[in-house]
């Protein structure tokens, strides 16, 4: 477990050599909101982690319903049973383990692991622009039907799940890095995720803070040039659309 801080979000990193999980602790005044719940494995550090820090977690948000970001959840819950939990209202669907599509929506199989089994229930269903303390809920579509991520506004650290990934290379979600491919073979939707990602790079964050890797500063010119290689990779004779 490696646990690194940029301004008030706290990276706990499981398995960071392996294979990086990734959870985030941010600090409010009083109490800590923790942004994906990583391995069932993870809820011993997750907890260790926020003691050390002297506050307590009341919330906890998902940026999507994969196995992988929302593993300890139940534990958490057991552990924290009066935490809030927000997940967007699409994802919160998926979180079920329903991964059928809605008309409206392009129709792609879902993929990646999806949970089964999972008992908690949320207690909050976000949308875009919502704020959650410090934190401002982006709707991020592309990697699931329901993706989100969110922005701290103190710092403008972006904490975008897997909408974008760093390990192997800084890439959109659905771009195959050979080192580590697995975000991109876990994408739903890879126009939607590109669409994504250009919205997430227009934020100019000052850190970039991914679901499996290291944070990023400064990471606007390297999200740019990761959006403009998605979008040869997808029109590579049209340019954009």
């Amino acid at each position: 477990m490696r646990i690194t801080r940029e301004y008030d979000v706290h990276q706990i990193s499981f398995l960071p050599r392996l294979f990086p999980v990734n959870v985030y602790l941010v600090e409010e005044d009083q109490a800590l909101t923790l942004i994906d719940a990583g391995m069932p494995f993870s809820l011993k550090g997750i907890l260790e982690t926020a003691a050390s820090l002297g506050k307590p977690i009341t919330t906890i948000i998902l940026t999507h319903a994969h196995a992988d970001h929302v593993g300890a959840l139940d534990g958490l819950k057991d552990a924290l049973p009066d935490a809030e939990v927000c997940i967007s209202s699409r994802d919160a669907k998926l979180l079920t383990g329903d991964t059928s599509l809605l008309p409206h929506e392009p129709q792609t199989p879902v993929r990646g692991s999806v949970p089964k089994g999972i008992r908690t229930k949320p207690d909050r269903l976000l949308k875009d622009g919502d704020q959650i303390g410090s934190l401002v809920a982006i709707a991020s579509p592309g990697h699931t039907p329901g993706h989100m991520a969110f922005m701290d506004t103190r710092s403008r650290v972006l904490i975008v799940g897997d909408a974008y990934q760093v390990r192997g290379g800084l890439a959109v979600s659905g771009r195959v890095r050979p080192l580590f491919p697995f975000p991109a073979l876990a994408t739903w939707n890879r126009e939607a995720a590109l669409a994504s990602a250009k919205r997430l790079a227009e934020l100019e964050p000052s850190v970039l803070a991914v679901g499996h890797g290291r944070m990023l500063r400064q990471p606007a010119a390297g999200m740019r040039a990761a959006v403009a290689d998605a979008q040869q990779r997808l029109h590579p004779a049209g340019g954009q659309r």
